[in-house]
């Protein structure tokens, strides 16, 4: 079981994707934005296992955050998710920073499949 914070600021996918990863064993943490994901983050000093981010979110986008977390965090596995091809080209340069970029819409099999994947990978390093 891994415990993850999970930034989403699209209630109903936020809530979906957070029930499908408990479901596969997780602590889930939601966080609305990224400002609110990044309180959290501070507050709990660091201690998750993987930071699940989608890039577009008001207040702080998951760029900015993923940005400030694998600084502040540098053991921190982050995925990014979006749904926007240009937001993809902007993380595409942030590649020694995250794990990888999860396009939407996406199966909720699929992106419990990148959650797990990432978290294996996070052991073998």
């Amino acid at each position: 079981m891994a415990r993850i914070l999970l930034a989403e600021d699209e209630d109903s996918l936020r809530t979906l994707v957070e029930r499908a990863l408990r479901q596969d064993g997780h602590d889930v943490v939601p966080a609305s934005d990224g400002a609110a994901a990044l309180d959290r983050l501070v507050r709990d000093k660091g201690h998750f296992d993987l930071l699940l981010t989608d890039i577009r979110m008001p207040i702080m986008d998951g760029i900015a955050l993923a940005l400030t977390a694998s600084r502040d965090y540098p053991g921190l596995t982050i995925l990014l998710m979006t749904g926007y091809a240009d937001q993809r080209e902007r993380a595409h340069g942030l590649n020694i920073l995250i794990h990888d970029v999860i396009t939407k819409p996406f199966t909720l099999a699929a992106i419990c499949g990148a959650v797990n994947e990432a978290l294996t990978e996070r052991k073998v390093h």
